[in-house]
């Protein structure tokens, strides 16, 4: 392995932890909040935080664009502000990863919430336990299984993050290049040794992750 791609597995390291952080303290709130709250247009509030689970990485990437460029309706006040764009840095890379995987988190953490026997969250009311309370000592702690296989398929989401990476963040060697990145720009010039050991170590650690939230997910109570 060359510098190149210690830094590739680095940066894809450190984009997955960030990303996951983030999505954990927005996405378990928002599930929260879809799981016990019965308001006029709650599933098209669901609908619009989880598109990007079936959109294309290359359509959501050209949204990230349209609000986050340096043009883009967020992107030029910041940059006026500032004179800072978040395009083409390691940031922009962590905003891809996070709109992309948030979905995942909000679907499982909602699915376990939701799961959770209605008469243990009714007696902890009457027993005098506020809503915090209640969220805090009965609800999540029962739901903490699907919390975390959201949590770990988020983190995996966001390690093998291509299309939306790719137009926000673009391929730049030692600054943006994440392991996906990299295999993709290893296997058009022709330096396949490198790009088989990436392929198999992003493979591997994908088949973990995945190991891992289906044996969390399968005894959600």
């Amino acid at each position: 392995m060359d510098e190149s791609v210690l830094f590739s597995i680095r940066l894809s390291l450190q984009v997955a932890a960030v990303s996951t952080a983030l999505i954990v303290l927005t996405g378990l709130p928002l599930a929260y909040f879809l799981a016990r709250r019965d308001f006029s247009g709650r599933e098209l509030l669901d609908v619009l935080l989880t598109i990007p689970l079936v959109l294309p990485p290359t359509v959501t990437g050209y949204y990230l664009i349209i609000l986050f460029g340096r043009n883009g309706f967020i992107g030029k006040y910041l940059y006026s502000l500032t004179g800072w764009s978040i395009m083409f840095t390691w940031y922009a890379a962590v905003l891809a990863s996070y709109v992309v995987a948030l979905p995942l988190m909000i679907k499982t953490a909602r699915a376990a919430i939701e799961s959770v026997d209605g008469s243990l969250i009714d007696a902890s009311y009457t027993l005098g336990h506020s809503e915090p309370d209640t969220a805090l000592k009965v609800i999540l702690p029962l739901a903490k299984r699907g919390i975390v296989a959201g949590m770990v398929l988020s983190f995996a989401r966001a390690m093998g993050e291509f299309g939306a990476t790719l137009m926000l963040a673009g391929n730049l060697p030692g600054k943006t290049s994440t392991m996906p990145l990299a295999i993709y720009s290893l296997a058009g010039s022709g330096e396949w040794s490198q790009a088989h050991f990436m392929v198999l170590l992003l493979t591997m650690m994908s088949g973990i992750f995945l190991y891992v939230a289906n044996r969390y997910s399968r005894r959600i109570i």
